[in-house]
């Protein structure tokens, strides 16, 4: 329930939205920012009438006395951090001011710790934001929890689309959290094509107790607020800034089910592979099986709870599952390499590979197969690649309408990728893709299937 005044939405500018927080009396609070600034107090300084909004506005931009304030932290941009700056703060408020003004007041707080683009452009550029407020005075606080990453190539357009966020996130709270679509959508208001992107989104307390948080995901994707989202074992929502950090990663695409009941120790294999290939004997590797809403459930004609549906059966057989909008392996590489830079690895079917270099599949580069492969096979990323029965191989080539003529292939038992030659002058980069084991077998056939 809301206790804001009449509102029009149709003022839907960043400035119109500060400045209506700061003229509703019901709402005061904290803004505590760490690490690019305080883009989002700023706006409602900037706006006016801030005496009726901000109690307090702060940046322990400094390690040592974010420490002092809120403990320490593993890492300093995480969800861990986020949720030590609310306790904190809002515990604050409502201590000193819930006696003088608590029976008019939803009190609130928002905070965020952000890594903006640094001066050489080598961080991830990321940050998590949240705010608790009461939906009422003297209620239960609720909670919103967001990751998100910056797009822009410099810092500056990064602190001012942060700021548009958070305005944005304060605004969806406090009048639209009656109506998750209505706030989900609002969060980019202002904010122009792909400078914001919400990878994992957290809703908790009285005002969202009836929300699928699930749902709530699968519609980021859907609102174009995320590319990519994940599942984990349990099918429940997961930051995957947490799950891939600097992690090696093993990436299984395209299937709606994992390929492990035909070859339980698939995953063992291509870790062993990708390990020996890259030299990397470190960190454990994260496994993830890919879904690509474009690819396979056609995202004009699935339902949510059918991504869903999906989601779950992949999940009861062990798998963690991303769901994503891409439809090229190359922009895979690209969004993964925001999370690790070590070792990449695809596993795909040997079925996939001509369609990996096939022309006319990248009229959208200017440089096509070549500029694909080149974003694709950064450094420290391989194909890995398990066989598949001649018959089933030619069958699924057919049923992607895939003219077969000029390739070669074997006509029975599995094929392979070393098996496989493609038809003019694209065999040459595949020939160098696998002679450089950039493409490699995960294990013979005969390792495999034994």
């Amino acid at each position: 329930m809301s206790i804001a005044p009449a509102i029009l939405d149709s003022h839907s500018d960043t400035h119109s939205k500060a400045l209506h927080i700061n003229l509703d009396s019901s709402r005061y609070g904290t803004f505590a920012e760490i690490g690019a600034g305080q883009e989002v107090a700023s706006w409602f300084f900037r706006v006016g009438a801030s005496s009726g909004t901000v109690a307090k506005s702060m940046s322990a931009y400094d390690m040592t006395v974010s420490d002092s304030i809120y403990g320490k932290a593993g890492r300093y941009v995480s969800k861990e951090r986020l949720i030590a700056m609310l306790n904190h703060d809002f515990s604050l408020l409502t201590e000193r001011l819930a006696p003088s003004r608590g029976r008019g007041t939803g009190f609130f707080v928002f905070a965020d710790t952000v890594s903006a683009r640094n001066y050489a452009g080598t961080n991830e550029s990321h940050g998590w934001a949240g705010i608790r407020f009461q939906g009422v005075p003297g209620a239960e606080p609720s909670q919103i929890l967001m990751h998100v990453n910056m797009t822009d190539e410099d810092s500056m357009r990064q602190s001012e689309a942060l700021g548009v966020l958070g305005v944005n996130l304060l605004y969806g709270a406090f009048y639209r959290s009656d109506n998750i679509d209505e706030l989900l959508a609002g969060l980019l208001e202002n904010l122009g094509a792909n400078r914001i992107e919400v990878d994992y989104i957290e809703l908790s307390g009285p005002i969202f107790c009836r929300l699928d948080l699930r749902l709530v995901h699968i519609s980021l994707l859907r609102k174009g607020l995320a590319h990519a989202i994940l599942f984990d074992r349990d099918h429940g929502p997961l930051p995957p800034t947490d799950f891939f950090h600097k992690c090696p990663i093993l990436l299984e695409r395209g299937a709606f089910r994992a390929l492990h009941h035909l070859f339980p120790d698939l995953a063992i294999r291509c870790d062993a592979t990708l390990r020996r290939l890259s030299g990397e004997q470190g960190r454990e590797t994260s496994y993830v099986t890919e879904l690509s809403l474009n690819n396979i459930l056609r995202v004009q004609q699935s339902t949510d709870q059918e991504v869903l549906d999906v989601v779950q059966r992949l999940s009861t057989q062990g798998q963690n599952v991303l769901v994503s909008t891409y439809s090229e392996f190359f922009r895979l590489t690209q969004h993964l390499r925001r999370y690790s830079s070590s070792p990449i690895g695809f596993v795909v079917s040997s079925a996939v590979l001509p369609l990996l270099l096939q022309e006319d599949a990248y009229g959208i580069l200017k440089g096509g197969v070549l500029e694909a492969s080149a974003r694709l096979f950064q450094e420290k990323v391989h194909l890995l690649v398990y066989p598949v029965e001649a018959s089933m191989f030619e069958s699924y080539l057919k049923l992607v309408n895939f003219d077969t003529s000029g390739l070669s292939f074997p006509l029975t038992g599995m094929v392979t990728a070393g098996h496989l030659s493609l038809p003019g002058a694209n065999n040459h980069l595949y020939r160098y893709l696998l002679e450089s084991r950039i493409i490699e077998d995960a294990g013979t056939e005969e390792q495999i299937a034994g």
